[in-house]
């Protein structure tokens, strides 16, 4: 490693430098993600209060609120009796009254209300304490209830509210996300054991990838100081983190495996993987990271922690992958491939069934362009019809007793379980004047033909210069019927009574608002996160590849890709199919945040094959091979690792299918398909059928562009893949 000549580029010399530094380099990363642990334990996350982040008028008066110092109110619940073949609510509900009176931490126990069908009771209490923490202490409460119901098995007597969703959520949900964290790591060593018949070479990217995402974590305690996090960034930088990191390691060991198995010594073969697949890495990385970023435009709490924490362990991943990985792959040597298992290990890499099929598209490019561009274009075609919906409780789990109470309840009282909320900011919110707006304003919701639902309730801050007014909206949250009715709310009703106050502020606020508010954001926002990460990327490759038209096809197939991604989201999550085999209930659209997220997510991690695989084809073109010999030799000698860094990602994304919230379901089963899609048709049949009929024009660079820097993607000349036969690993000691 002393002769740094034909080296070029940044991650050959940073690998140059790590395997001369060995212990440093080695020391170094430990010491670093040690830091980070430690910075995190010191400092704290800190933490995003979602309430309070929401856009347009929902998220002004919900701000409003904020700071108006309400007092802080207890965690609520209610217990719905509806007729089944019984009819005698009254005794029932007697019996829940005192059964609630006897269990500890239960306060507030309100009288019995009938629904205006004479259907349905509803009784509605509080469990004492910090409503943050409620939900472990709701349990005897629900006990008591399913005690009641036992003994009526002719009614449905069932609780829900805020203590019991959380219980529910913390159950399922967060139980489900601890345990995809678990799975996803011996699932991804089992892959990588198939993979590289070794198991040292399979435990090196897990272990390196684990030690990215923790790094990442430790740093993100810093950066929520400017982006705050949100509970479920750790989940989604494991994910991510996971996936890339696994992936980078693998592109890099396999290229330094394959070259040491052509002849290359050990520092040779190092310094070639490190002068293609590091160049790689780092390319890929910044491109995903770009992407990422594109999240920011959105202003949107959530989205924003997602890109800091997602942006922060792809940058831990590509540093991981650039500085210690060469160092160890030099201290270990051939030793990389030790502990052989029988059966698997393999001299050559090479994919049979790729190399079979590249054959099939390069002499006939045009017809097989045209069967997989058809065949994305009816995966995608159902996305015309996609449609988005906010998310709802009914999402976490269907079937849940407390989703099924909640779902009933919110049909017979409206007004008691998602009500709009108008928050009125005023000093004359205790005045005559309020009083007679009031008025006014409930002769509105009487005569608004059912859209907006009695009882109205008005609650004020101690200031006196707040009230929240809460009434009932017709229809279920997101609906149709729901929107229809918050627009009445709205356009005519608030503006004709609280809009008349002078000088006061009167906002609309509530769920159904909030999903309103939310996606006239993510309309607003869409334009700017597809311009910015489509134009940098778009610039990145260009300047990367020296070839327009290389930088606009990797642009197409994968917009391509996730167009396809859309269209199997649609097909399964809003038109209802295999509802039974996924376990989820279609609410007849696709979470609303899902969309934007997946593109950026998809566009990124596609990126991390079209750069490997080009850069690959760019060696080959380099050194005078024609387009199609640069295309057959590119995508023979890469299909073996791209398989198996896409089987790596497919089996853990796949793992988000299993969880029970609707939107988990979708960005699995999307990830997981986007990349399946990418790694086959994209990759191994579009991508060589296009440039095998673009020919030359693949590297076209106007001469006004001349200017750009010249990148090296060729193999610097000494021991070329052709002058060796390929041999066998031998451990050394």
């Amino acid at each position: 490693m002393e002769n740094r000549e034909n080296v070029k580029g940044v991650a050959a010399r940073v690998a140059i430098w790590s395997a001369r530094h060995r212990a440093l380099a080695i020391l170094g990363w430990i010491g670093f993600v040690i830091a980070t642990v430690v910075l995190s334990g010191q400092i704290g996350t800190r933490q995003a209060d979602e309430g309070t982040a929401g856009h347009g008028d929902s998220g002004d008066a919900d701000r409003i609120v904020a700071a108006a110092g309400f007092p802080q109110e207890p965690a609520g619940e209610m217990v719905l009796i509806q007729n089944r073949a019984g009819t005698d609510r009254v005794a029932a509900a007697e019996e829940v009254t005192r059964a609630l009176g006897t269990v500890r931490d239960v306060a507030g126990v309100n009288e019995p209300i009938d629904s205006p069908d004479g259907r349905s009771t509803l009784i509605t209490f509080t469990i004492t304490g910090d409503p943050d923490t409620a939900e472990e202490r709701v349990g005897p409460a629900l006990d008591a209830v399913a005690k009641v119901q036992s003994a009526h098995p002719d009614l449905y007597i069932a609780e829900a509210g805020s203590a019991s969703a959380d219980q529910l959520v913390s159950e399922e949900l967060e139980g489900g996300l601890t345990r995809l964290g678990m799975l996803s790591i011996p699932v991804t060593l089992g892959i990588l054991l198939v993979a590289f018949g070794a198991v040292v070479a399979a435990f090196l990217p897990v272990v390196l990838a684990i030690m990215s995402v923790v790094a990442a974590i430790g740093l993100m305690a810093a950066a929520s100081r400017f982006a705050p996090a949100v509970d479920e960034t750790t989940h989604v930088m494991l994910l991510i983190g996971l996936a890339v990191g696994v992936d980078y390691c693998l592109f890099y060991i396999r290229r330094e495996r394959d070259e040491r198995r052509r002849g290359a010594d050990p520092d040779r073969a190092l310094m070639i993987a490190a002068q293609t697949s590091g160049r790689s890495i780092w390319v890929s990385g910044l491109t995903v990271m770009i992407a990422m970023a594109g999240m920011f435009f959105t202003q949107d709490v959530v989205f924003v922690s997602f890109a800091a924490g997602t942006i922060l362990v792809v940058a831990t991943a590509v540093l991981g992958s650039l500085t210690v990985l060469p160092a160890l792959l030099s201290a270990l040597g051939d030793r990389v491939d030790a502990i052989k298992i029988p059966g698997l290990y393999r001299r050559n890499s090479d994919g049979r069934v790729w190399n079979a099929l590249l054959g099939l598209v390069l002499a006939k490019p045009l017809v097989s362009a045209m069967v997989a561009i058809a065949a994305l274009g009816a995966l995608a075609f159902p996305a015309l019809d996609l449609k988005t919906r906010g998310q709802g409780i009914q999402d976490i789990s269907p079937d849940a007793p407390v989703v099924q109470a909640f779902l009933a309840s919110a049909e017979a009282f409206p007004s008691k379980t998602t009500p709009a909320q108008i928050v009125v900011e005023d000093d004359s919110v205790q005045t005559a004047e309020f009083e007679r707006t009031l008025t006014a304003f409930k002769a509105a919701v009487a005569a608004s033909g059912g859209k907006l639902v009695e009882p109205v309730d008005v609650e004020v801050n101690p200031a006196g210069n707040v009230a929240v007014v809460s009434v009932g909206l017709a229809g279920k949250e997101s609906d149709s019927v729901a929107v229809d009715a918050l627009n009445l709310l709205r356009d005519r009703v608030v503006p004709d009574t609280f809009g008349r106050i002078g000088g006061a502020t009167a906002l609309v606020t509530g769920s159904t608002a909030g999903g309103v508010d939310y996606n006239d954001q993510l309309s607003k926002t869409l334009p700017l996160v597809f311009t910015f990460v489509l134009g940098l990327a778009f610039i990145l490759l260009l300047v990367s590849f020296r070839s327009v038209v290389v930088a606009a096809t990797g642009l197409v197939l994968n917009l391509l890709s996730v167009a396809a991604c859309y269209g199997m989201l649609v097909f399964v999550f809003q038109y209802g199919n295999f509802e039974e085999q996924l376990g989820f209930v279609s609410g007849g659209g696709i979470t609303n945040w899902i969309p934007m997220f997946l593109f950026v997510i998809l566009f990124g991690l596609s990126m991390d094959y079209h750069v490997f695989v080009v850069s690959r084809i760019r060696e080959g073109h380099d050194r005078g091979l024609s387009t199609r010999d640069a295309v057959r030799e590119g995508i023979g000698r890469t299909a073996g690792v791209i398989t198996s860094a896409a089987v790596v990602m497919v089996a853990v994304f796949a793992l988000f299918a299993t969880l029970p919230l609707t939107a988990t379901k979708e960005l699995g089963v999307g990830l997981a398909a986007a990349v399946l899609l990418d790694a086959t048709i994209i990759r191994a049949v579009l991508l060589p059928s296009v440039m095998a009929l673009l020919g030359r024009a693949n590297w076209w660079l106007p001469k006004w562009l001349g200017w750009l820097p010249e990148v090296a993607h060729e193999v610097p000349e000494q021991v070329t893949p052709e002058r060796r036969d390929e041999r066998e690993l031998t451990p050394i000691s």
